[in-house]
């Protein structure tokens, strides 16, 4: 057999082709389904039945289990899914994820869908180059729908021809007869394919090329599946690496459902082997242990099975799976109030409306995590011992040491998002969340600029009149009041209520105004001197400010919609 580093690089190619194409296919389905995936992830996931029907439709449509355990890893970091629900959804995207093997099968194998393929590409031209953002991801999709049966094609004829080496044949046949030791090896063979491949449908397709080329028989074929399937849970765990604690556990959650269904599977193998070879030959399909066209149906036939199987066995334990791997992902304790990421750390997702999500999701605990700085900002108003003032500052200044990071690091992420193909809609999106998180962060410098106001006041030994006091305590309960209807439109993705924002921001400028008269009149009769009433009006303007940052806020989510 004469096989050079040229075939070799076209054998990889033919990889590269299917893999880019699979990308494509996928990413543009959820381009055209990105917000109903959305809502069917956030309403259809009330109980386990509902769950595992949920992860079946979503990676049907976007045809990667790995896409979407990301993105279950990623809805759980950012709340949406509880971690009981998120094991539903994974174990449907688990009978999900053959429906790539089923077209394979089908298609790629009984039918030559190369011979189309460029048809297919010729007829998505047009709606490729069209402006129309709903069209030109229909076009994408035909586009990978068409380069992933060319990669297949290629794969094929890329493949080292070993009819003619019987040594190669022998080899294959040792592993056979190690029995199970044997099935070990291609089980792990399946698992570094997938993991370093990252796709579990690609390492099925190379598998089917494998058994349809003699590389390997239909039990090792069976095996290296058992293997992708437990490779296939990487990517979510590798993706929350940097996430919360809960996002964290549901991608170990992943890895245990599979890592349970491989074992007992493994235990009662042969006879399961047996089992599918008998419905694909009284199907007329051959027995795949004999006829080597039989075994792309029934490669495929023992994936659906397994995975369907597992998911009835393992549904009625999802609560104590749960259990289980909260004690294998304890919390983490943290009472510092620090500033952190807590949802967009886990990197981009497969499409931007994805990342958008996250990245809204972001906006609305850096604003939570701000109107907290608020409070403390309040609390040292009050304050009058003198050490507790001083911490509480010190907390302060931390506070907003950390709002402008992570200003930066929301803006560095947004800024990523925005090198994609964006939707028009998507881009006012991204540039709104450049808005609030420049508002949210200068709520920050306003917090801080009332502490030290107040320091300065400190400092200079002056004490607050009683007047000044009552006013502050109401100017301070309606800029709290102004946050929390910020924080309540952001967490909101329709109806943003615009008219309570206004409303306040109203009321706010007329009590600031108010003051700012009374001020000057106090002042002329001696009520407090005039150092005193300088930092006083610092203070209630400073608020003022602030609640003008809030209204923008909620005014740049309107503008979004």
């Amino acid at each position: 057999m004469n096989y050079s580093v040229l075939d070799f690089l076209k054998l990889l190619g033919s990889l590269g082709v299917f893999l880019f194409g699979m990308k494509m296919m996928s990413e543009s389905l959820q381009k055209i389904a990105g917000k109903k995936m959305r809502s069917i992830l956030a309403s259809m996931t009330s109980n386990r039945v509902k769950g595992v029907f949920t992860g079946l439709l979503i990676t049907t449509l976007i045809q990667s289990s790995s896409a979407t355990t990301v993105m279950v890893v990623s809805f759980v970091n950012a709340g949406l899914l509880s971690l009981v629900e998120s094991i539903g959804v994974i174990m449907g995207a688990n009978i999900g994820t053959t429906v790539t093997a089923w077209l394979i099968s089908i298609l790629g194998f009984k039918v030559s869908m190369a011979k189309i393929a460029l048809p297919i590409i010729g007829l998505s031209l047009p709606l490729l180059f069209t402006k129309e953002p709903k069209r030109k991801s229909i076009g994408e999709f035909m586009l990978g729908f068409a380069l992933l049966f060319l990669g297949l094609e290629y794969l094929k004829n890329s493949v080292p021809d070993i009819s003619q080496s019987p040594e190669i044949f022998a080899w294959i046949q040792h592993y056979s007869e190690l029995g199970y030791i044997g099935y070990l090896l291609f089980v792990l063979i399946g698992t570094i394919l997938t993991i370093v491949i990252q796709s579990s449908s690609a390492t099925m397709a190379l598998t089917l090329v494998m058994c349809g080329n003699g590389w390997i028989q239909f039990d090792l074929a069976a095996a290296m599946v058992l293997g992708e399937n437990i490779g296939t849970t990487i990517t979510a765990n590798l993706a929350a690496l940097v996430a919360n604690t809960n996002a964290r556990r549901a991608a170990r959650a992943h890895l245990i459902f599979n890592v349970f269904g491989v074992v007992w599977v493994l235990a009662v193998f042969p006879f399961f082997l047996k089992g599918i070879a008998y419905l694909v030959e009284h199907s007329g399909g051959g027995d795949p242990f004999q006829t080597f066209d039989a075994i792309p149906i029934a490669l495929s036939l023992f994936h659906s099975i397994f995975n369907i199987l597992n998911t009835l066995i393992m549904i009625w334990f999802v609560r104590d799976i749960a259990r289980v791997v909260v004690k294998m992902v304890p919390e983490k304790s943290s009472d510092d109030g620090t500033f952190a990421l807590q949802h967009i750390n886990s990197g981009l997702m497969s499409t931007p409306e994805a990342s958008i999500f996250l990245a809204r999701k972001e906006v609305v605990h850096y604003g939570e995590k701000v109107m907290k700085m608020f409070h403390r900002a309040e609390r040292i108003f009050k304050e009058k011992e003198n050490k507790k003032f001083v911490k509480l500052f010190d907390k302060l200044v931390k506070n907003e040491e950390s709002s402008d990071r992570v200003e930066v690091e929301i803006a560095n992420y947004l800024t990523k998002v925005r090198e994609a193909n964006l939707s028009e809609h998507a881009s006012r999106a991204v540039t709104a969340i450049f808005k609030q998180i420049d508002n949210i962060e200068s709520i920050g410098d306003s917090c801080h600029n009332i502490g030290r106001a107040v320091k300065r006041a400190k400092e200079s030994e002056l004490q607050f009149a009683p007047e000044i006091e009552a006013n502050m305590e109401k100017m301070f309960r309606l800029v709290d009041e102004a946050l929390v209807i910020m924080i309540d439109n952001l967490s909101l993705e329709t109806k943003i209520d615009m008219r309570l924002a206004l409303e306040k921001e109203e009321q706010i400028n007329r009590f600031r105004d108010k003051l700012k008269a009374e001020h000057l009149e106090n002042i002329s009769k001696g009520i407090y001197d005039y150092p005193t009433g300088i930092i006083y009006n610092d203070i209630f303007s400073e608020c003022e400010k602030l609640a003008d940052f809030a209204i923008n806020v909620t005014q740049s989510l309107h503008s979004v919609d």
